[in-house]
């Protein structure tokens, strides 16, 4: 019997509460609905054990992570499952780089460390790493902060043995995947881009922190895509209703043949943290399975699960 993966989790906000979720309606159910690679090297979906989390809100610290992923602003549904109590205790997440070794203490019997906090903290997603890297742990950045496009923090990583990958989601099935998809079809059918755009809109407390840290993101979503000299990304748009869905517009403008004008308009409307878990579910896992087989440093296989892999723009 393969031994589960023992993850460590930065942020108890609206991705943790998917990822979290979802592990215990797969086990129960048996399902396979929205899963991409129900096995990755021998590890399935419900292979995944959250040993330990950290965050900063004062209400989350303490409390059993199944009753802090409830907690406001969290605005991520209830799924149809038992969630029985996990005896993880939130655990107070750093500030700054002073408490490193604190959180690496805390790490100890963890594989791999999933960073979830929000994008626009690049030093608080650094110190994680330094914490994950004196603890011997895989580190898994989900955020727009350059992490895994840090050559030097790479080598360092490669040369301890431990995976390093990142940087920012592509989610399962989100606005820059479907967008790129598009403008690769474009090419492939010998059309000519004019222009294009993406608007996204979002009530997670992820947008509204975007709304106001957009530094990082921008880049990153034109990072994902691969006709990006052409495209204008807007700024992120916090509503509140929206509560964890997300509503993306998409408009490409091209040519055919003899010039003749086309035009496409696209509405995608998803939940956004079930697009971040239905990816972070493989890259734990690739993580592991590079862990345990003495592969460190970033693993090639996450780059289609990523916006901003090494090599792309900061």
């Amino acid at each position: 019997m393969i031994e589960r993966v023992k993850v460590a989790v930065v942020g108890v906000g609206n991705n943790t509460s998917a990822l979290v979720q979802g592990l215990s309606l797969y086990r129960q159910s048996g399902s396979l609905v929205g899963i991409r690679r129900p096995l990755v090297d021998g590890l399935g979906v419900g292979d995944i054990d959250v040993v330990a989390a950290f965050a900063t809100s004062a209400e989350k610290i303490g409390r059993d992570l199944t009753e802090a992923i409830f907690l406001p602003p969290n605005n991520f549904p209830r799924l149809d499952c038992d969630l029985p109590r996990a005896g993880v205790p939130v655990t107070k997440g750093l500030v700054d780089a002073t408490g490193v070794p604190r959180v690496a203490a805390a790490l100890a019997g963890a594989e791999v460390l999933l960073y979830s906090a929000p994008s626009g903290r690049p030093e608080t997603a650094r110190a994680y790493a330094e914490a994950a890297h004196t603890a011997g742990v895989a580190f898994i950045n989900t955020t727009s902060d350059a992490v895994a496009r840090d050559p030097h923090l790479v080598d360092r990583f490669e040369a301890a043995g431990l995976p390093l990958l990142g940087d920012d989601l592509a989610s399962q099935f989100g606005t820059s995947v479907l967008h790129n998809a598009l403008l690769r079809l474009l090419q492939e059918r010998g059309l000519t881009l004019v222009s294009s755009y993406q608007v996204n809109l979002g009530g997670t407390e992820d947008f509204r922190n975007l709304v106001d840290n957009p530094n990082t993101k921008k880049q990153s979503k034109l990072n994902a895509l691969s006709a990006a000299d052409s495209v204008e990304v807007a700024p992120l748009g916090y509503l509140p209703h929206l509560a964890s869905q997300k509503v993306a517009h998409l408009n490409i403008e091209a040519q055919g043949w003899g010039e003749t004008a086309v035009s496409l308009d696209v509405k995608l409307t998803v939940h956004d943290p079930s697009g971040a878990a239905g990816v972070n579910i493989d890259l734990i896992r690739i993580a592991a399975s590079a862990l345990r087989n003495g592969r460190g440093g970033y693993c090639a296989e996450a780059t289609s699960l990523l916006k901003s892999p090494p090599g792309t723009a900061i």
